[in-house]
């Protein structure tokens, strides 16, 4: 378990329907309210006692979430004859993160980087990117 815990927090509306199998109203053209928590962990702060800027963070956190908010997930290149479960999502939206922040983080200075996407109050999924130490 790491020592130092970053979380950053945004809402945004997104439509989606789901494919590929028998799931009633899911399967409807529908919108979510979805909040996204992405989770920073690692063991050293930097010469500011800081894990990571939030600052830097936040900037590239809300261009993330404007990619998404108010579009049809199903519509979107990263979404394309796949089913866009809360599972994808969450990666996806890792993954975007993480190729956002890479060029403004020192090597080795993160363990790991997880989104948590709520679908409603009573659902989510996590995906986790863990970092390689610096030896």
């Amino acid at each position: 378990m790491s020592r130092y815990t970053v979380c950053v927090i945004r809402d945004f509306v997104a439509q989606h329907f789901l494919i590929g199998g028998d799931w009633g109203k899911e399967n409807q053209h529908h919108s979510h309210h979805y909040k996204l928590e992405v989770i920073f962990a690692g063991e050293q702060l930097d010469q500011h006692l800081y894990l990571l800027d939030i600052a830097v963070v936040n900037q590239h956190l809300e261009a993330l979430c404007d990619r998404y908010r108010d579009k049809t997930l199903n519509q979107l290149p990263e979404f394309e004859g796949k089913n866009p479960s809360l599972e994808l999502f969450a990666r996806v939206l890792a993954d975007g993160m993480d190729k956002a922040l890479k060029p403004h983080l020192p090597a080795g200075t993160l363990r790991s980087l997880t989104t948590k996407l709520w679908e409603h109050e009573q659902a989510y999924a996590m995906y986790r990117i863990d970092y390689q130490r610096a030896s």
